[in-house]
């Protein structure tokens, strides 16, 4: 290498050395929040819009609405609503099996370990081309239906807030907890 090559090198380490000892002298402006994007559309949602969007049902049961049904119901809601989707009798359609079976199949009564957690679910996600569109007696009314075709309550059954959260379903104890110390551990009470 030449002796003005090695010069010019040396002279850009030194500026280099240079600037950043004046840049690292210098306190970094505070960071400020950035702000909120503003689209141009929707509204804060209302206090009676936050009220029909909680509607979340734990394993417990808090949370499920005042109602009752049955299996007899429930059949005349699923086969009007339900049928088309998981087949005759829960069997499976061009969706999930939801009667029979035994794991790995997971069926309602195969897998789901809460009770109350097929009301949530149908309560919020079904039917699948209009969720959120069954009344809370037909909630109840098809929970009671599938439970009984699940064989876990009987044809008379009555189910309501306070006799679904205390349907032990057949996979409640096949559910065990991660050990691993990264991964939260469950929240008390949150079961029977």
């Amino acid at each position: 290498m030449s002796t003005p090559r090695k010069i010019l090198i040396a002279f850009a380490i030194l500026f280099g050395l240079a600037a950043l000892s004046a840049f690292g002298s210098q306190k970094p402006a505070p960071l400020k929040p950035a702000p909120t994007p503003r689209y141009g559309f929707g509204t804060p949602p209302s206090a009676e819009e936050i009220k029909q969007a909680d509607i979340a049902v734990g394993p417990n049961g808090e949370g499920l609405p005042a109602g009752r049904g049955t299996p007899a119901e429930g059949a005349k809601v699923y086969t009007a609503k339900c049928e088309g989707c998981h087949g005759r009798d829960g069997a499976g359609g061009p969706y999930d099996q939801l009667v029979g079976g035994k794991l790995p199949t997971k069926t309602i009564g195969s897998f789901w370990p809460y009770a109350t957690t097929i009301f949530d679910y149908t309560r919020r996600a079904m039917p699948f081309n209009k969720p959120g569109s069954l009344t809370d007696q037909e909630v109840y009314d098809v929970t009671a239906w599938l439970l009984w075709k699940n064989n876990i309550v009987a044809a008379d059954a009555v189910i309501d807030a306070k006799t679904l959260p205390l349907v032990k379903m057949p996979n409640r104890d096949g559910f065990v907890s991660d050990p691993r110390p990264d991964v939260p551990k469950p929240r008390p009470n949150i079961g029977h």
